[in-house]
């Protein structure tokens, strides 16, 4: 669903050289001297905190010494071992909460060594290198003679098959998108990742050779599970959330309501800023980073008033504290416990539509058992857009019964990310696992269900001799 201009809905709010301001890295790249001095602030822990606190255990450390020692190539290679996908994790990962958030400094008030942009300062400099035809950091194993099928082109799937091909293993990705890159590619802001990073990476990333990428292809409409575990000697479901929570509230049906990953995916595959439609004021119901990122870029695109309201405390929104400063400081207005009733809705004139015209919100709060209830107490928020950010679901067509979790919402796997079903293994936001749904997090599913796959293709091989 996109959103259709009218008298309160337009694009070209902003001139093009503040929406190309407004649309810069948030986080510019560090310089050669600002990279060594900042790394040599390390005080290369011993058992780091640092590396228990990043889901890919990466050699923290070790990398940022190699920064100070003017060794990128040796810090590109510690990064991109342990998580291929080093580059974009440096910008999207909420380091304030992982790395950073662990680094010793923060018990000494002080600001924590920047991890995060050291990262991106190695991993840069090697994707650039390499781009240039200089020297490939890994080198793909001779041809095994396996072949994997990979369903999503995402983090997940994305470090599966890079961990493979390493092998000798042949990949196949398929995926529902244009593009490869998954959330990457469609769901982060557009500051967070410019110059089209996410699909440099990509590039970088099937550059080792032996990964084919079917685009287009969607599990359960073009491609069946069934099919794939004939054709292929092993199977990796990285697929993701694909469907979207509805916000069982009256009037969610009206023009100019739309779901924030829409909004988001629609943003980051313009190819001009101006053309796109954004409201004069604008609501965005959620508390998590999507829905943040919904609400920061709608200020960007010149929206003249943008709240976003969450139906409990800031403490328990999933977005970090550095996400909601961000937000603030952009100018989004905060609005804690409150959840939506209905959306108002107003004939427009011409078309006969109804289009929403304000938010109505019950005050909430929760009761001695924890519950969260609401108050009796009502306001309104004037609304020409409303973006929802209630969380997502798995879509579940062509996925077998059996694979799924009791309730039906997950795909259940064990720790190496193996499924119910005998040479299917899964990774990412679709499973079950313990931990947050971050990209990192997806990033190491994907590479330990392919060291699982590696090692049941060496039982295989062991048992025919």
């Amino acid at each position: 669903m996109t959103l259709h201009k009218n008298d309160d809905i337009a694009a070209g709010c902003l001139p093009a050289e503040q929406l190309a301001a407004n649309f810069a890295d948030v986080a510019p790249p560090l310089s050669a001297h600002a990279a060594v001095v900042e790394a040599h602030r390390c005080y290369y822990c011993y058992d780091a905190p640092c590396v228990n606190a990043c889901p890919t255990s990466i050699d923290i450390p070790g990398f940022i010494r190699k920064i100070g020692n003017g060794n990128l190539v040796g810090a590109a290679r510690d990064i991109l071992s342990a998580n291929p996908l080093g580059g974009m994790c440096a910008r999207a990962c909420p380091t304030e909460i992982l790395c950073e958030g662990a680094c010793v400094f923060n018990h000494q008030d002080s600001m924590p060594v920047a991890i995060g942009a050291l990262q991106r300062h190695a991993t840069d400099h090697q994707m650039a290198h390499e781009a240039a035809s200089g020297k490939p950091l890994f080198t793909r194993a001779a041809d095994t003679g396996r072949h994997v099928a990979v369903v999503g082109a995402g983090p997940a799937g994305l470090a599966c098959a890079h961990t493979l091909a390493l092998s000798g293993h042949r990949v196949t990705i398929f995926d529902a998108h244009d593009k490869p890159g998954g959330l990457n590619e469609y769901g982060i802001a557009a500051y967070k990742t410019v110059d089209d990073f996410a699909q440099r990476e990509v590039q970088w990333l099937l550059s080792i050779g032996g990964i084919e990428l079917h685009a287009r292809h969607q599990l359960g409409r073009d491609i069946a599970l069934t099919q794939l575990r004939e054709q292929f000697d092993a199977v990796f479901l990285g697929i993701g959330l694909g469907g979207i929570n509805a916000l069982q509230a009256d009037g969610e049906t009206f023009a100019g309501v739309l779901n924030a990953v829409d909004f988001i995916a629609q943003l980051r595959q313009s190819d001009d800023l101006s053309t796109l439609p954004v409201g004069q004021h604008v609501v965005v119901i959620g508390g998590g980073n999507t829905a943040i990122d919904a609400a920061v870029q709608s200020v960007k695109l010149g929206a003249r008033q943008v709240t976003m309201v969450y139906r409990r405390g800031a403490a328990q929104m999933s977005a970090t504290w550095a996400e909601r400063d961000f937000a603030r400081k952009q100018g989004v207005v905060l609005r804690e416990w409150a959840r939506p009733l209905r959306v108002v809705g107003m004939p427009h004139a011409g078309s006969g539509d109804v289009h929403a015209s304000a938010v109505q919100f019950e005050t909430t709060r929760v009761d001695a058992e924890g519950r969260l209830e609401g108050t009796g107490e009502t306001f309104r928020i004037k609304a020409d857009v409303v973006l929802k950010a209630i969380g997502q679901t798995l879509v579940s067509d062509g996925i077998d019964a059996q694979l799924l979790t009791l309730d039906g919402a997950r795909i259940a796997v064990d720790a190496d990310g193996a499924t119910s079903l005998p040479g299917v293994w899964a990774g990412g936001d679709c499973t079950n696992h313990q931990a947050l749904d971050l990209t990192v997090q997806a990033v190491q599913d994907g590479k330990l269900a392919a060291h699982a796959i590696i090692r049941q293709f060496a039982r295989i091989v062991a048992k025919a001799v």
